[in-house]
This record gives C-alpha cells, sequence and structure tokens, in this order.
C-alpha cells in the first residue's frame, strides 16, 4: 500500500510543480516588468468571465450524457456544498468573536479554497475533461457561497449586506453550466466550427491562472510570512483539516469513489482562494494580510495537496 501511496504521491507531485512552473514564469515576468501584476489584473476578467467559462462549456459539449454522469453531477455538487459547510461550521468555535482585526480574513481563508485558479487546472491536467465537468459543479456552488455567505462575513459596515441576485448569476461557474448544460442534456453535438475555438480559447486556462497567480506572489512581501503563526493555523486549516475530514467521510459512506472522489479532494485540498484579498480589499480589511495569508497556503499545497490527492487514490 505504501508503494501505491507514493506513487500517486509522485504523479501528483509532478503536476503541481508542472503548474508552479507557470507560476515561476509569472513571478520572474513581473520581477523583469515583462508582464506585471497591474497588467495581471487587467486580464484577471478575461480568465475570469471567458476562458474558465469556456472550459467548463467544453466539458459539458464534450461528455456524453448518462443517468450515472447526471447522478455523479448532482454528488459533486452535494459534496461542494459540504465542503463549504464544513469550513464554515469548522471556523465558527475557532474565530467566534473576532478577537483581532484580522480575524475574519483568516476565517474566510480558512472556508473558501482555490476552485478556479488551482483546483480546476490540476483536474484538467490530471483527470481531464470528466475532472473538469465535476469540478465545474464545484465552481458554481463556489460562486454562490462566496457571494451570499462570504460577503455577509466580510462586510462589516453596519448596513445590512445586500445579495446581488446579478453578482450570483453572472459568474463563469453558472454561466458555463448554462450555456454548456443543454449540449450534455439533450446530446445535442457542437458544430466542430465553434467547438475548435472553444476548446483552444478553454486550453488558455491552466497557463494563464498560474502566471497570474506568480505575478501576485511576487508582490507579496516575504517578510514575516514565515514567523506570522496564524498563516500556518490558516494553512492547517484549509490544506489539511478539512480535506481530511471530506476524505474520510467519503471513504466511509463509500458512495463517492473514482474520478468524482479525487476530483472532490483535489477542491477540498485547494489553497486559499485568490478573491480573500478581493473581498479585503472592497470590504476595508488589510489586503497585506490577506495576500500574506493566500501566498503562505499556496506555497504549501506544492506539500499538502499531492499527499491529500494520493490518499483519495488509494
Amino acid at each position: 500500500m505504501m508503494e501505491v501511496f507514493f506513487s500517486n504521491v509522485w504523479i501528483a507531485a509532478r503536476q503541481v510543480l508542472i503548474l508552479y512552473i507557470m507560476v515561476a514564469i509569472g513571478f520572474l515576468c513581473d520581477k523583469t516588468k515583462l508582464f506585471t501584476e497591474k497588467t495581471a489584473r487587467l486580464t484577471n476578467n478575461l480568465l475570469f468571465y471567458v476562458i474558465t467559462t469556456a472550459v467548463i462549456v467544453k466539458s459539458f459539449a464534450t461528455t456524453p450524457f448518462t443517468p450515472e454522469t447526471a447522478k455523479q453531477l448532482l454528488i459533486a455538487s452535494l459534496c461542494a456544498v459540504g465542503t463549504h459547510v464544513l469550513g464554515i461550521v469548522l471556523t465558527l468555535p475557532l474565530y467566534r468573536k473576532g478577537k483581532t482585526a484580522h480575524d475574519v480574513v483568516y476565517k474566510y481563508a480558512c472556508i473558501y479554497g482555490n476552485f478556479g485558479y488551482m483546483a480546476l487546472p490540476l483536474a484538467q491536467a490530471l483527470l481531464g475533461d470528466e475532472g473538469v465537468l465535476y469540478c465545474s459543479m464545484g465552481v458554481l456552488v463556489f460562486q454562490v457561497f462566496c457571494f451570499t455567505h462570504g460577503i455577509s462575513m466580510m462586510n462589516r459596515s453596519e448596513e445590512k449586506t445586500k445579495f446581488s441576485i446579478k453578482k450570483i448569476l453572472l459568474n463563469p461557474g453558472i454561466i458555463g453550466v448554462l450555456l454548456g448544460l443543454p449540449f450534455f442534456a439533450f446530446g445535442i453535438q457542437m458544430p466542430e466550427f465553434v467547438l475548435e475555438p472553444v476548446s483552444a480559447v478553454a486550453s488558455m486556462n491552466t497557463p494563464l491562472a498560474m502566471i497570474l497567480l506568480g505575478t501576485y506572489m511576487s508582490n507579496c512581501g516575504l517578510k514575516g510570512l514565515l514567523s506570522d503563526k496564524n498563516n500556518y493555523f490558516v494553512t492547517l486549516v484549509k490544506n489539511i483539516i478539512i480535506p481530511m475530514i471530506m476524505l474520510a467521510v467519503l471513504k466511509g459512506t463509500g458512495i463517492v469513489t473514482g474520478t468524482l472522489l479525487v476530483s472532490t479532494l483535489i477542491q477540498a485540498s485547494a489553497p486559499s482562494a485568490n478573491n480573500t484579498v478581493m473581498f479585503s480589499a472592497m470590504y476595508g480589511h488589510d489586503t497585506g494580510v490577506a495576500t500574506k495569508t493566500v501566498t503562505f497556503s499556496t506555497f504549501a499545497s506544492v506539500l499538502t495537496m499531492p499527499c491529500i490527492i494520493a490518499l483519495a487514490q488509494l
């Protein structure tokens, strides 16, 4: 069993390292001013709305419909809901009353993972279109949670938080599913002259997401990154405890197996979400703290994600 485990660790670690080589390219591009963080932020909407949507549409359009696949998609959605609910419940006693001004940032970073920029590319690399299909349901669930519970938690003003239905609906998770679902559900063949450009745009997802992440990391002051105990605690909760609990529950029930199990654990073990920084800026929290927390969790995922994925594959 140990041989199988270490073999699985190496397979997953190899894919994670490939992703981080792309991150290093982004890091170096920013340092040499070839492609800076400022430019990357302007490119972010292209990745978020267009390329991620193309990835999801392609996965639906190229997957034949079967009752079993439809059932698996429903289970994938429920697993993503379970991952977020687990994070919310687990952090309640950890950050009950916000002892420090930064606790809400740490709490958000514990609950919300990098589904779009880390889990989706890794699922694409390890599992192909089937993994992307299951992870796309996770992206959808993530968007619904972060634009409802996430905003409510981060908004510390006295005014009642107003949920924007428009923001919930106009995100790549839901747009991609709405566009791609008819092709999957009704067995419609997407015309080749449409599928080819959609596939070409979708293929940009992994390299561009990683290069953008590299530019963000380049601008994160590393001073204090390793000495802040909060970074270790958030990473312990987000990268290890939550996925390990999900793994134990899913393995114990035996309902979720194979590719669906691995894709669920890829999402559950993803490091803290990049939009921790975005929401911190929007609602008046310390973006420096948010950036360092996300960066630390992301660096640590080089070690933690392969181990979690390998355990899922045993």
